[in-house]
């Protein structure tokens, strides 16, 4: 089914929260499959299918949901690289000078009565007012527009009551103490969190971003013999280049000419250097060691892996988990409520202050010492402000993407790819693990251990092994790919085709040939008894046994063994440990299967053999039926199905397959032990969600009594507010150092080594 994509410059937006927002807005338009909306940025990418929307009608949802938009065009730059840090920065500075000298003048030099001081403060706050402000009543007045409100309200509310109730006192001269610097300060330090923020995004961003840098910007291209560096974006698929040792590799290309070793550390986590030699893919930022070699180009620019790898990891860092639908529900009904408090707080201090200040004296026994005004007009002011404050739901809003931001970032450093947060999710939820044994379990690059001539052709012009490599090139099965390196002789055949699971079938002049499964040879009616030894015997050291037949006859038998991953045992008993079922599927006859089952420590009731791949994805929706919540591993050839059945597909791949779309989890390495990372880094990364959601919740729950009561000022529940943030973002950042309990030496050597 087709689709495509449209941009749009999005204006007007604060925090995450506004950006969810925008995400919500945008794909309840119709014929929107799916919105990414990037705050850094500015931006947001919509997919559309069945029909696009028109841009009017995506520009309009944003307008409804109180934002501007505007269809980014080839003149605008791609990135937004002076917002929002630059205007929370400016706030931060000009605020911060402003609210550290009226702090001073105040709480060190007692300056507050003397009037030349007070006129000072109405000044330098309203320049805090008018120009740091202005993006929170911007906000605040466009949420209003359309009925609705959100932290910019908040803000906005409380610093302008604390602001407004000064200017009345200084202008009346009915004497008292004034709040200016509460006004400033409320807005600073907001700020400074909205800052910080912006900072922690963006260095993710950016560490993201450095890894496209890491292709060099020119290339050594050769045309007719003679070589000539071209930049980049001048080549097309189907030049050639050569790169020379200790360069990077430009672009992704294919090896024509010449070896080498390759370190892919950077791409896909891979702890040695990776041989290469003619016909090898080589992609764009990985480090050429040893060889010079020339090479076709195959990919450039965003259609190169690693290009492909970033766009994989900031889908996942806005994307949004299941989970935080409940804080966006929280969220959709605080704001209103705050404010309802906020002014049940200041009706209480202005109409009953006797009895409010009485429960404030009983509860400072136990608690601390409460400042609040003693007038009553002025503790109903101060005491609502504080309230309004101290409830920004900053946190709660921050929760859930900071984390899945840090979380996708540590795996992609790993050769991990998480397709959102949703996946994240559903790693901690899973009950049973399936693996697919080819190229999980195993290295999935077989090889012949036997070739035994089980009986003689009518055409005698050819070799088995010709005719058996002939028909296996019809396939791109690793079974297929190892039988097709048999032979070299091409015979001539017609309507080759691939029966998924089964093998290859093909037509001679006068019969049929099949490289199959002795399983499927049977069922179609090839005699196989003449092979049964060979097939006994082979079986029973766990190798495959393939059979080629002509007619109704096998004429060949072929075993291969596929090695077990070397650390596949101490996977499985690490997933085992953590408490999930294993099983094992496969397509092999149930000896191989229970061959592979003992080596790897699976029990033999749960394994599954002589399973084709559509009946993969049957096996998992009947344990699923049974209450499992099965993550389903495989190598992406085949298991699609399976990977999209599955409550968490899991491919272990190449770098050219991280466009995989059945998969939640990709492997870009070899190794299997990824699969205990990404098991345990999506675990971690629900935890911190789940860990930032409850100081969120516990902060807001503790925090509007006490402010309410007088206990805590306008100023230290701003404070308060940007300690919340900062809180739940460095609990985040902490999965950028998350280290798995896995004793994998050689990745740990190299790690190490990195480091």
């Amino acid at each position: 089914m087709a689709s495509a994509t449209t941009e749009l410059v999005v204006r007007g937006m604060n925090c995450t929260g506004c950006a969810n927002s925008v995400t919500q807005a945008l794909r309840a338009v119709p014929g929107v499959a799916n919105a990414e909306v990037s705050l850094q940025e500015g931006r947001a990418r919509i997919r559309w299918i069945n029909g696009q929307p028109t841009a009017q009608t995506l520009i309009a949802a944003v307008k409804d949901a109180g934002y501007q938009a505007e269809v980014l065009t080839a003149q605008q730059p791609k990135r937004n690289e002076w917002s929002p840090l630059d205007g929370w920065r400016f706030n931060a500075l000009v605020g911060g000078i402003v609210t550290a000298v009226l702090m001073t003048g105040e709480w060190v030099f007692h300056l507050d009565s003397q009037v030349w001081f007070q006129w000072l403060a109405f000044g330098v706050s309203t320049v805090v007012q008018i120009f740091c402000g202005a993006r929170f009543y911007r906000g605040a007045w466009r949420q209003l527009k359309q009925a609705a409100s959100n932290m910019d309200t908040l803000v906005a509310l409380g610093s302008t009551t604390a602001y407004a109730f000064s200017v009345w006192v200084l202008f009346s001269n009915i004497g008292g103490h004034l709040y200016f610097m509460e006004s400033a300060a409320i807005i600073t330090l907001i700020s400074v969190g909205h800052w910080m923020e912006a900072l922690a995004a963006t260095r993710a961003e950016h560490s993201l971003r450095a890894l496209l840098r890491l292709a060099p910007p020119t290339a050594r291209r050769l045309e007719n013999g003679t070589e000539r560096e071209v930049a980049i974006e001048q080549l097309t698929a189907g030049d050639l280049i050569r790169v020379r040792p200790g360069e990077r590799i430009p672009v992704d290309a294919d090896l024509t000419d010449g070896q080498s070793s390759i370190d892919e550390a950077m791409l896909t986590g891979e702890s040695m250097p990776v041989e290469k030699e003619i016909g090898a893919k080589i992609y764009a930022g990985t480090m050429n060691i040893s060889g010079q070699f020339v090479a076709r180009v195959s990919a450039t620019g965003e259609g190169t892996a690693l290009a492909q790898i970033i766009a994989a990891v900031q889908r996942a860092q806005n994307s949004r988990a299941d989970i935080q639908r409940l804080a966006d529900r929280v969220s959709n009904v605080f704001v209103p409520v705050v404010v309802c408090i906020a002014l049940a707080t200041g009706l209480w201090w202005a109409l009953a202050p006797q009895p409010a200040h009485h429960v404030v004296d009983v509860l400072g026994k136990y608690l601390w010492t409460s400042h609040v005004p003693g007038s009553a007009l002025a503790a109903a002011i101060i005491c609502a402000a504080a309230v309004l404050i101290v409830a920004c739901p900053c946190a709660m809003g921050l929760a859930t993407p900071i984390s899945i931001m840090a979380g996708s970032n540590a795996a992609a450093r790993r050769g991990i790819l998480i397709r959102d947060g949703i996946a994240l999710e559903r790693a901690g939820e899973i009950t049973a693990i399936m693996f697919d044994k080819t190229g999980t379990l195993t290295k999935g690059k077989p090889t012949i251990v036997a070739f035994e001539k089980i009986g003689a052709t009518n055409d005698t012009s050819f070799k088995l092994e010709d005719l058996a490599a002939t028909v296996a090139s019809a396939s791109n099965h690793p079974l297929s790919k190892a039988v097709a390196k048999v032979g070299s002789g091409k015979i001539p055949l017609q309507n080759c085709r691939e029966i998924r699971g089964a093998g290859v079938e093909a037509q001679t002049a006068n019969t049929t040939v099949r490289l199959a499964s002795v399983a499927w040879l049977n069922k179609s009616g090839v005699n196989t008894k003449a092979a049964a030894l060979f097939i006994e015997n082979w079986t029973a050291r766990g190798a495959t046994v393939l059979g080629l037949s002509v007619g109704d006859q096998i004429v060949a038998a072929i075993a291969l063994q596929d090695a077990v991953h070397d650390n596949a045992r101490e996977v499985i008993d690490r997933v085992a440990n953590s408490g999930l079922k294993i099983y094992l599927v496969t397509g092999d006859n149930p000896r191989t299967a229970k061959a592979i089952a003992e080596q790897t420590g699976i029990a033999a009731e749960n394994v599954f053999a002589e399973v084709r791949p559509e009946q993969k994805a049957e096996l998992v929706k009947t344990l699923q039926s049974k209450g499992e919540r099965i993550a389903f591993v495989g190598d992406g050839i085949n298991d699609a199905p399976a990977l999209e059945q599955a409550d968490l597909g899991i491919a272990v791949s190449q770098a050219s397959d991280v466009a995989n779309e059945a998969a939640d989890i990709i492997l870009l390495k070899s190794e299997i032990g990824g699969i205990v990372e990404a098991l345990d880094l999506a675990r971690a990364t629900l935890r911190t969600i789940k860990q930032n959601l409850f100081w969120a919740f516990f902060y807001n729950a503790a925090a509007i009594p006490l402010a309410a009561l007088g206990f805590l000022s306008p100023v230290l529940c701003a404070a308060a507010m940007g300690l919340s943030d900062l809180v739940v973002i460095g609990n985040a950042l902490r999965l950028a150092k998350f280290s798995t309990g896995f004793s994998n030496t050689k990745t740990q050597r190299t790690r190490r080594a990195a480091e």
